[in-house]
């Protein structure tokens, strides 16, 4: 199906994440090449540190977030956009009294995620 609206998808809390859902909006099983997905972090909710095999573009749609990507950590705001390398370490804190909101793209090729230690 070609349109359809995000409020008919449904939203799914990320397991390792702390106040974080994820929606797959666009899958791997409607477009060859890419997924888009949806992350929303309630405020003072995250992710802890973490590597996957694939890049990820992100758009930030609302909020304010604290993001760490290999040794850097950066504030990021609305209409920001992220670049985060396949296999950098990288970690989320949403910041501020809205929730943090922001769409991530992926390409459709086999991902792993691995909690990193210590963080």
């Amino acid at each position: 199906m070609p349109v359809k609206h995000a409020n008919d998808v449904p939203m799914e809390p990320v397991a390792a994440g702390q106040g974080t859902s994820r929606q797959i909006l666009i899958g791997p099983d409607e477009a060859p090449n890419f997924a888009l997905r949806r992350f929303i972090m309630e405020p003072g909710g995250g992710m802890p540190a973490h590597t996957n095999a694939v890049e990820h573009e992100q758009y930030v749609l609302r909020g304010r977030a604290r993001i760490g990507i290999g040794d850097e950590v950066i504030e990021v705001q609305k209409d920001d956009v992220i670049f985060i390398p396949a296999g950098v370490p990288h970690w989320y804190s949403a910041e501020g009294e809205e929730p943090f909101e922001f769409l991530c793209v992926v390409p459709n090729l086999p991902d792993k995620i691995e909690l990193v230690d210590g963080e």
